[in-house]
C-alpha cells in the first residue's frame, strides 16, 4: 500500500484534513545567520565554492554505516531512502526536509569548508523554460541535461558527469550516472502565480496542501528536472534536488514570517501517508504519472518531445521498476515517534540517522531558534 502511494505520488485529500496542533514553544534567537541566496543572485566565485564542497561531500568516504553510503553524499541519499515512506504527503513534509537540508548544509561547512549560506533555486524566474535555466546552461553550474543511451538518460556535462551514486533508482543498489530528462511541461507548478496562491493561504494544511499537492511547486521542480528527480525514493542522487528543497524551506519560512506568533507553532496533518488520494485524471494512482511528475521529454510535452532535443518519454524517464518503490527487507520500516495518534504534533521526532541529532518538529519550526540558525535573502 505504501509503495503504491509512493508510485503514485499523489496527497491524500483525507490527510489534508487532519487537525492541526498550535502550541507554544520557546525558542533562543541565533546570532549572525548566514544568508541563504538565490543561485541565480550568486557571484561566480560563489557559485563555484557550493559546487566545490558538494564534489567534496562525493569524494569523501561515508563513516556512519548507512545502506549504500559509499560516500558522505550518498549518506545523505541514504536518510532519504531510509525515511522516504513517512517523509512525504505527510505533516510533517516540510519540518522533515527543513532539517534534511540544514544536515546537507552543516557537512558542506564541517567536512568541506564551505561558508557560504547553503543557495536555493529560485525556480518562479525559470518556470516554463527550466531547459534555459542557468543551473543548467552555465559554468560554474550542475551540468547540462542527460543524454539518452538506450534506458538511461545520464548527464555529461558539467562537474557531476562522472560521479558513480550506488543508491536507487528507489530502493535498488547499483551504481549508476547521475540522470536527468529536464522538461518545461510540469514546472508551471512553480509559477509565480502558483507560488503566490500557496503563500496566501492562511492555515499551514492549506498552504502545505498548495505546496505539495499534484500541480504544486514541489512537484514542478521534480518533474521539471525530470529522471533521477522524479523517483520519490532516491531523488537527492542529483544534487539539483537540495537546491529544489531549500527553495520550497524558503517558501514555508516566508510563510510562517507572515504571522510568526501563530505560524512558528502551527503544524498538523496526517504522520503517515494514507492509502488513496487525489485521482488523477482517467483513474487513480498507480494509472499514470501525477501532474507535474516525469511527464514528456526535454522542452516538450508527453511523447512528442515538442522542441525538447531527441523527443519527448511518456511518463517517467529513464523508466524504472515499479518493484523498486517496495521497500526490500534490508531498510527497516521508518518509525513514527513522538506523536500519540495519526496527527503530526509538535514533538514528533526527525530522524536524521547520525548526520546530524535527531529533533522534533518543535526544534525545528524557527530557523533562527536552539537548532536552526540560518536566514533567507
Amino acid at each position: 500500500m505504501l509503495s503504491q502511494v509512493l508510485l503514485g505520488l499523489c496527497v491524500a485529500s483525507t490527510a489534508l484534513a487532519a487537525p492541526l496542533e498550535n502550541r507554544q514553544t520557546t525558542t533562543k534567537k541565533c546570532v549572525n545567520p548566514p544568508v541563504r541566496k538565490s543561485w541565480h543572485s550568486l557571484s561566480t566565485s560563489e557559485r563555484q565554492a557550493y559546487i566545490d564542497a558538494e564534489l567534496c561531500l562525493m569524494s569523501k568516504p561515508g563513516t556512519l554505516g548507512l545502506r549504500g553510503g559509499r560516500t558522505k553524499f550518498d549518506e545523505f541519499q541514504a536518510v532519504h531512502v531510509a525515511q522516504a515512506e513517512i517523509a512525504h504527503f505527510v505533516g510533517q513534509f516540510f519540518p522533515f526536509h527543513r532539517l534534511y537540508v540544514w544536515a546537507h548544509e552543516v557537512a558542506l561547512r564541517k567536512e568541506c569548508g564551505y561558508t557560504g549560506g547553503h543557495p536555493y533555486w529560485d525556480e518562479t524566474i525559470d518556470a516554463g523554460a527550466f531547459t534555459k535555466s542557468i543551473l543548467f546552461t552555465e559554468t560554474p553550474g550542475f551540468g547540462g541535461n542527460g543524454v539518452r543511451n538506450g534506458s538511461l538518460a545520464c548527464i555529461e556535462t558539467g562537474p557531476f558527469a562522472s560521479y558513480k551514486n550506488p543508491i536507487g533508482p528507489g530502493y535498488k543498489l547499483q551504481d549508476h550516472c547521475i540522470s536527468r530528462w529536464i522538461s518545461d511541461l510540469p514546472t508551471n507548478g512553480a509559477s509565480k502565480s502558483t507560488v503566490d496562491a500557496c503563500m496566501a493561504k492562511t492555515t499551514y494544511l492549506d498552504f502545505w496542501e498548495c505546496v505539495e499537492g499534484p500541480t504544486g511547486p514541489h512537484g514542478a521542480g521534480h518533474g521539471g528536472v525530470g529522471a533521477d528527480m522524479t523517483n520519490p525514493v532516491s531523488s537527492p542522487g542529483d544534487p539539483v534536488f537540495y537546491m529544489h528543497h531549500a527553495w520550497l524551506d524558503r517558501l514555508w519560512a516566508k510563510w510562517q514570517a507572515q504571522n510568526p506568533e501563530v505560524r512558528l507553532k502551527e503544524i498538523g496533518g496526517n504522520n503517515k501517508p494514507a492509502a488513496s488520494g487525489f485521482p488523477f485524471p482517467g483513474g487513480g494512482p498507480g494509472a499514470g504519472p501525477p501532474p507535474g511528475f516525469g511527464n514528456g521529454g526535454p522542452g516538450g510535452g508527453a511523447g512528442g518531445g515538442g522542441g525538447g532535443g531527441e523527443g519527448g518519454f511518456p511518463g517517467f524517464f529513464p523508466p524504472f521498476d515499479p518493484r523498486d518503490l517496495i521497500r526490500p527487507d534490508d531498510v527497516p520500516e521508518p518509525l513514527v515517534m513522538g506523536d500519540e495518534g495519526a496527527n503530526v504534533t509538535l514533538t514528533h521526532m526527525l530522524e536524521m540517522y547520525g548526520t546530524v541529532p535527531d529533533q522534533t518538529v518543535a526544534d525545528v519550526m524557527d530557523i533562527q531558534g536552539d537548532v536552526l540558525c540560518y536566514d533567507y535573502d
